[in-house]
């Protein structure tokens, strides 16, 4: 079946070309994804594919080594991503090349100052906004602790999810190794839930308090009118 990206982004492709030495090539890619401001990188994709070949045998390879090392990956990309940006400061904003785009950091830097600490979690289901979401924060100068902190609990989620979800699914179906592509699919799709979830809930509050506001003013003008009536 043919990929849907280049050939270079295709998990199958990449198991048949280095063999055991897959588990290797995933953590750098998550690495880079995660802290180098390459933000086109299969992250999904590979710790999708990952669970699914080990589940069918495809990949030898023990699943909680796998998770852990996966993990160590994705969360030091993250402080690599947020040293850069404490170190560079907002002169980063400046550059517009052809993978470093102004408009990334834009988007991140709403979407953070939107969902605050929850963003380093929720950020890294969203494709793009995990790979600056770090370095917005080191722009930011966010506490290291709090930084290091939410950032372990986005990497496992992320991680555990994601991994876990094709590891049972490629148990439960082992044929999706033939349609990986379209599992791959359905993975972005329910990665990006969370963030849907986040901007209706986001949505409905203001909603809710704009409501809130609009019966206040009825009120306050009802008490003003009859007080005149008196």
């Amino acid at each position: 079946m043919h990929s849907l990206g280049p050939v270079w982004m295709d998990p199958n492709y990449l198991l048949e070309r280095f063999g055991t030495q897959f588990i290797w090539v995933s953590i750098a890619i998550i690495f880079i994804e995660c802290g180098l401001l390459f933000p086109i990188l299969p992250g999904d994709s590979l710790l999708f594919a990952m669970g699914l070949f080990i589940a069918t045998g495809a990949l030898q390879i023990n699943l909680g080594v796998a998770l852990v090392a996966l993990f160590l990956a994705a969360f030091l990309g993250n402080v690599s991503g947020y040293e850069i940006g404490r170190a560079v400061g907002p002169s980063i904003y400046h550059r517009d090349g052809r993978f470093l785009k102004r408009q990334y950091f834009d988007q991140t830097t709403a979407f953070f100052d939107k969902h605050g600490n929850k963003a380093l979690v929720i950020g890294r289901f969203v494709p793009v906004v995990r790979t600056f979401i770090t370095v917005v924060a080191g722009v930011g100068r966010m506490d290291r602790r709090r930084f290091f902190t939410w950032s372990a609990v986005g990497a496992a989620l992320w991680v555990g999810v994601v991994t876990l979800l094709g590891y049972f699914l490629g148990a439960a179906f082992p044929v999706l190794q033939d349609k990986l592509d379209i599992a791959i699919l359905l993975v972005v799709f329910v990665s990006l839930l969370p963030a849907v979830y986040e901007w209706w809930r986001h949505r409905r509050a203001r909603g809710s308090d704009e409501v809130t506001a609009d019966e206040a003013m009825a009120r306050t003008t009802e008490a003003v009118d009859d007080a005149e009536g008196r």
